[in-house]
């Protein structure tokens, strides 16, 4: 008996590290959103990775990708002191009550390094959080696009934030939804180079080209453009720049978040975030190797006692 003890703490102990390893289990899952087409409002818990960012007196969006750290876009943190950042999670609407809402302070803020304001090229940032949160079905981490992710033209992606419903026009209430399809690179090139405005490999673009009137707006920076694949939400874009609001001849440009795999793992060996690879003609390439090492290991470790003893993981 003391033999199969020591087999099961064993287990129990690989099976928390791994867990601990990588967000896989946990990221881009969204059990509170039922909807396949768009709307105007969004519904509780529909996007639970959806973070509300307060720097100073300026209005951001960002994305939680682990239980202590949230991606955004680094020109949200101009010349701003880390103590003004409050970040609010679980939060559908900017008024009145938010019975889901949690709220962390930054105790350290991270721009990329090679962030360069015109025109906004890295533009990134991560934001580590004060205190860890708890995930609950409002409230969880999205999964990122892997290296080598590819969005092609027109996939479908889509857009969340509390920004400007117009160019200069009024702040919504309640956290606003879109979805508008990815515009390839080189068209967006085109567009932007009449104001001398270069699209690199490091954005992408999404937007109704020739149509407008979806899109992202001022507020929305730093939040998340994200697409589905399979049952996992995976963030392909983080809201940079764009021309007005949804303009038809000009799509909205976001940071590629594929493009910064390395340098996020870097902050955060520990507790990596979920990576992702999107590519609509093959399987997802799910990351996180060592979290299934250990987690084959502690399927060794622990055979015997879960001969005696149920065990339900959830997918």
């Amino acid at each position: 008996m003391k033999f199969i003890t020591a087999f099961s703490v064993a287990g129990v102990i690989f099976l928390s590290i791994a867990g601990s390893l990588c967000q896989l289990d946990v990221c881009g899952r969204a059990p509170l959103n039922v909807r396949i087409v768009g709307g105007n409002n969004a519904t509780a818990g529909a996007w639970p990775w959806q973070v509300r960012i307060h720097v100073h007196k300026y209005l951001c969006g960002g994305t939680l990708i682990n239980k202590d750290w949230v991606l955004s876009a680094a020109h949200c943190f101009n010349n701003v002191s880390d103590p003004y950042t409050v970040m609010f999670f679980g939060r559908l609407n900017q008024s009145g009550s938010n019975p889901h809402e949690i709220i962390r302070t930054a105790s350290r803020i991270i721009r990329h390094p090679n962030y360069n304001d015109q025109p906004h090229n890295n533009d990134i940032a991560l934001v580590q959080l004060n205190s860890s949160v708890t995930f609950s079905d409002y409230i969880k981490p999205v999964c990122l696009a892997a290296a080598g992710s590819v969005f092609s033209a027109d996939t479908e992606s889509w857009v969340t934030g509390w920004g400007r419903l117009q160019f200069g026009g009024t702040l919504p209430d309640t956290l606003q939804e879109v979805m508008i399809p990815i515009v390839n690179n080189s068209d967006c090139d085109k567009a932007y180079r009449v104001f001398n405005i270069s699209i690199t490999s490091n954005m992408i673009c999404a937007g109704l080209l020739n149509q407008g009137g979806k899109g992202q707006c001022q507020g929305d920076s730093g939040g998340p453009m994200v697409s589905k694949k399979d049952s996992l939400w995976i963030q392909s874009g983080i809201v940079s720049f764009g021309k007005g609001c949804a303009e038809p001849k000009y799509p909205g440009v976001l940071a590629r978040v594929s493009q910064y795999q390395n340098w996020i793992k870097s902050y955060m060996s520990s507790n990596p975030p979920g990576f992702v690879e999107f590519n609509p003609t093959s399987n997802s390439n799910l990351g996180c190797m060592p979290n299934l090492l250990l987690f084959s290991l502690s399927l060794t470790f622990s055979i015997i006692p879960f001969t005696f003893y149920s065990l339900y993981l959830s997918s």
